[in-house]
């Protein structure tokens, strides 16, 4: 589930000047009085580039691209942040992240002699699948694990990944770091996401074009089609049917009042989601039936609110294209953001404080 930057046919196409953001003011001074990383927009370009410097870490290291001729730092630097450490997969050896930090030195040379509001201490930036001979293997054994299982927890990625964000954790805490992915890294984003909301930890998290589709998810909707149909013929042919009903009604009552709990419980923790409704792969977060109804409206507070879910208008149509990353650093699209909520991404955070079965 994913390719760097979307498909493009060779990695020397993703030179930074190339095919980066344009028109990106550079960070300076005035960023002490109004910080760039305040606007919500640059927020999402700055940390897009940072998952595609993952997807450009691994294609340097298969191409052997190091020093000057190496793409990824080009796609860092911009923003002032440094390489801590590249997350390695122990499997085969690709590399599937960075962990990135501010870099106070590299800003100083821009008189900005403090982090600006809102810029992360640390980013930790997970990368999609790369279709290449050397990572293809385990890229899709992940893909398959979390089309089967719907879960990533098993993988060596996810146990690296949720390590690594700890550790900044435990250094600068939960408000200074933020994790995000594209694609098969998104998924393993919103698992360590929410492993670490289960513990009452909240990070800031940001998933472009997350998986949404699953064998599990298309089980489930199966099972829940059939309890259904099973309740009402029970109730329609049981000659009790009067206390059945009355029942029901009193469970109702219980479940809306739990309901409420629970509602306020998922609106701790917020992912910001990042949805192109062309790209199959994670279009079923924007459900078709309405739930995720957008406006070009600008729109704050929703009370509900589980997720901010943004959708892209007029964006790639292609389904390489609309499952790509570079929409998302682009200036050529319309960005809208849904009114209501996605109930594919309340159902994973209820999984949160619900047992379910």
């Amino acid at each position: 589930m994913g390719s760097a930057g979307g498909g493009k046919p060779a990695a020397v196409a993703w030179e930074f000047h190339a095919t980066g953001p344009r028109n990106l003011s550079n960070p300076s001074w005035r960023d002490l009085v109004r910080s760039s990383w305040t606007d919500p927009n640059y927020r999402r370009i700055a940390i897009s580039c940072f998952v595609q410097a993952a997807y450009l870490l691994e294609l340097d290291r298969q191409e052997k691209r190091t020093g000057e001729s190496a793409l990824a730092p080009n796609w860092w630097k911009p923003f002032k942040y440094k390489l801590v450490r590249p997350l390695i997969d122990s499997r085969d050896g690709s590399i599937y992240g960075v962990l990135l930090e501010w870099d106070q030195l590299a800003a100083l040379s821009d008189l900005i002699v403090l982090r600006p509001n809102g810029a992360p201490k640390f980013v930790l930036a997970l990368r999609g699948t790369v279709l290449k001979q050397l990572t293809v293997v385990r890229d899709l054994e992940d893909d398959f694990r979390y089309f089967t299982l719907e879960s990533l927890r098993g993988s060596v990625r996810f146990t690296g990944a949720l390590e690594a964000l700890k550790s900044a954790i435990n250094k600068h805490g939960s408000n200074n770091v933020c994790i995000a992915g594209h694609s098969l890294g998104a998924g393993f984003a919103l698992q360590v996401g929410k492993t670490l909301a289960k513990d009452g930890i909240f990070v800031e998290c940001h998933l472009f074009n997350p998986p949404s589709v699953s064998l599990g998810m298309g089980l489930r909707k199966l099972q829940e089609k059939a309890d259904k149909v099973f309740k009402r013929y029970i109730s329609g042919s049981s000659s009790n049917a009067g206390e059945i009903s009355h029942s029901r009604e009193e469970g109702k009552v219980a479940s809306e009042i739990g309901e409420e709990k629970l509602i306020k419980e998922v609106k701790r923790w917020v992912p910001n989601l990042y949805i192109n409704s062309c790209d199959y792969i994670c279009c079923f977060y924007a459900d078709r039936s309405g739930v995720a109804t957008v406006t070009t409206e600008k729109y704050e507070g929703h009370s509900g609110t589980h997720s901010k879910l943004f959708v892209i208008a007029k964006g790639p149509k292609k389904f390489l294209e609309a499952h790509g990353l570079q929409q998302w650093w682009s200036d050529d699209y319309e960005l809208q953001l849904a009114v209501h909520d996605s109930k594919l991404m309340y159902r994973h955070l209820k999984s949160l404080y619900v047992n379910e079965s």
